[in-house]
């Protein structure tokens, strides 16, 4: 027979603020007792653990039988020894044993098997221990000679100063390009015109028409006499620079289009936009080729390659993919940036690449994607955009007007400089949004968001002994 129903207590519904205080209170009734409190101190623990970091630390010190330190009482029997020296206690009953251990020993050279061993260099290295020292008490210190730091010293480069300010857009001055010939210069800008400037006079030669939103990207062909634009209003646009007009349309981005580039071998356009996609296009019969998609926002900065992989895009969803353009497909995803990667800069002759971020500015090799090393400062501004010329001399242009040069070799930041905004713009509008070296690496332009464009050169005046180098190798090289 079943027993009578026991009826349970009603339990009162608390709220989880107050079963967590009441959880607190436990835990803080639990453990306050003890806080604040070490352990008692144990001799022989001690002891063990002295004896064992001992072992560790000079074990190749003690000879090539590497036998360990044999007991106090067991030490004083005859024949050599390379242990570490230490007194005994049936030493201090005699002053003239005693007078000796306190003296310093020199312990002998590390053998060359145990310098391979543990990494050291194969000069001489002793260890000495100070006087009165015990088994509880036990201070060595290994003397080893300084390893020179394996970090490339950087090639000097004379400081670059601004000597040309040219005026004449209406809106911020957003791409630039320069001509394979090197005589010209376009720029486009957020007024929706395209103009083209003399380089060595920096005059106006011509403005082009036929944007209806501001122009984000320029490229001039090096095979046909063709130049590309595109810009917010979705449109791509061919222009025939004998007719100075437009001859194609690339029809197919959904949002605005941020960045282009030209392949260097084949007719193939490469475009990338806010639609989170890169279309490549073939540039007589303005088809679609392949929309390469897989980037999750917007794909701001492009360039290609003639052989794998052929396109390279970067995002603001902080990857970087390597794109082939055989199947269509992604062939790497870099992860290393935490912030969206704006610009990006391939060396002229070497086979890497710079990548430009929020966080931190990175070079990877090419074509596999290894990352080799950050740049040894940080600029901490959003960074727009980056040029690398054939000596070695890498810019970056931030939104703040802060303009940096680096040594590429070795990520050394040789110059920094401030643009300064012209007379009748706000300080805010001192971005920098494009940057470009003309064919010789000698004259930088930038363009800015103050509607000018500036260029630069090296200062003919400098020498190593005016500006010298203040370079320091990386103390840490295992985070790079």
């Amino acid at each position: 027979m079943p027993g009578p129903a026991v009826e349970l207590e009603p339990v009162e519904p608390q709220s989880l603020k107050k079963l967590s205080l009441k959880s607190l209170k436990r835990a803080l009734d639990l453990f306050s007792p003890i806080h604040g409190q070490l352990a008692p101190p144990d001799a022989e623990s001690k002891r063990i653990r002295i004896s064992h970091k001992v072992n560790v630390e000079y074990a190749g010190i003690k000879g090539p039988t590497n036998q360990p330190r044999q007991q106090s009482d067991q030490s004083q029997q005859p024949g050599p020894s390379n242990a570490l020296a230490l007194p005994g206690p049936e030493d201090s009953k005699d002053p003239q044993k005693l007078a000796a251990q306190n003296a310093l020993v020199v312990g002998p050279s590390m053998p060359a098997a145990a310098s391979k061993e543990f990494g050291f260099p194969s000069k001489s290295t002793a260890v000495i221990s100070a006087p009165g020292t015990s088994e509880r008490n036990f201070s060595t210190s290994a003397l080893m000679e300084r390893i020179p730091s394996k970090w490339p010293r950087p090639v000097w480069h004379a400081p670059w100063k601004n000597y040309r300010v040219i005026s004449g857009h209406l809106g911020w001055v957003r791409s630039v390009a320069v001509d394979p010939s090197n005589t010209w210069f376009c720029t486009g800008s957020a007024d929706r015109t395209i103009k083209i400037w003399d380089l060595a006079s920096g005059r106006l030669k011509l403005t082009l028409t036929g944007h209806i939103e501001q122009v984000r990207g320029l490229a001039v062909s090096q095979k046909h006499t063709y130049m590309f634009s595109a810009g917010d209003d979705k449109q791509v646009k061919c222009w025939d620079l004998e007719q100075n007009k437009v001859i194609r349309s690339y029809h197919g981005h959904l949002s605005g289009v941020y960045c282009l580039a030209l392949h260097p071998t084949i007719d193939i356009l490469l475009t990338g936009g806010r639609d989170s996609v890169c279309r490549a296009w073939d540039i007589r019969s303005k088809m679609q080729i392949y929309a390469l998609s897989g980037h999750d926002n917007t794909v701001c900065s492009v360039f290609t390659r003639p052989t794998d992989p052929q396109v390279v895009t970067g995002s603001h969803d902080t990857t970087i993919k390597f794109w082939d353009l055989r199947y269509g497909k992604t062939m790497v995803t870099l992860t290393n940036h935490k912030k969206s990667v704006r610009a990006m800069a391939q060396h002229p002759n070497e086979q890497c690449f710079a990548s430009a971020s929020a966080d931190n500015i990175k070079k990877f090799n090419l074509p596999k994607g290894e990352f080799l090393h950050n740049m040894l400062s940080q600029q901490k501004t959003i960074i727009n955009a980056m040029a690398v010329n054939e000596e070695g001399v890498m810019v970056t242009g931030g939104d703040n007007g802060s303009m940096w040069f680096w040594d590429w070799k070795s990520g050394h930041n040789f110059q920094q400089s401030q643009t300064i905004v012209q007379p009748g713009s706000l300080d805010s509008e001192a971005g920098i949004y494009a940057l470009t070296y003309d064919a010789t690496g000698s004259r930088l332009i930038s363009c800015e968001a103050d509607k000018t464009i500036k260029m630069w050169k090296e200062d003919e005046t400098a020498t190593p002994e005016t500006h010298p180098l203040n370079f320091r190798p990386p103390k840490d090289i295992r985070r790079f």
